[in-house]
């Protein structure tokens, strides 16, 4: 069986919402991405540091609709990666000022997130991921991740 290289990546999610306004809102003030371009007035992208777009969202099956049934099969999130824990707390510091409700921030070893939901319901986690030599490992050198509490307050402290 074949094998993706190693440098494949995830380019772009594109996601339906239902108020394109809204959410190019959401996605530029709140998320802090840029917006890139516009595709008529059913579609925009965004994305961070010049790339043509991490994110795409329209409206084209979806103006006006009520989100999806939480339990219906579908994306679970989108999640940004970012540089280090100083932009992640300057980008959840962005999200409470907006007055955005957070629903999990956890510790998973590898990684600190912060969760949350945009405007339609998709969810959304917000992340960094310590450095490779400091993941955990077990006795067999296997990786461990887990999910513990993320002393949110200590995080938002980094912000400045």
């Amino acid at each position: 069986m074949s094998k993706a290289p190693a440098e494949t990546r995830i380019g772009h999610v594109h996601l339906k919402v239902s108020d394109l306004e809204r959410s190019v809102a959401f996605y530029r003030d709140v998320i802090g991405l840029e917006e890139v371009m516009r595709y008529g007035d059913a579609a925009a992208f965004l994305s961070a540091g010049g790339y043509h777009h991490h994110i795409g969202l329209n409206t084209w099956e979806s103006l006006g609709s009520a989100p999806g049934p939480r339990r219906a099969p579908g994306l679970y999130h989108t999640a940004f990666l970012f540089p280090d824990r100083k932009a992640l707390a300057e980008a959840v510091a962005r999200v409470v000022a907006a007055g955005v409700r957070l629903s999990g921030a956890s510790d998973h070893g590898v990684s600190e997130a912060v969760y949350l939901d945009d405007p339609d319901g998709n969810g959304i986690e917000l992340y960094w991921d310590r450095p490779r030599e400091d993941w955990p490992r077990g006795a067999d050198g296997e990786l461990v991740m887990f999910t513990e509490r993320l002393d949110l307050q200590a995080l938002l402290a980094e912000a400045g």
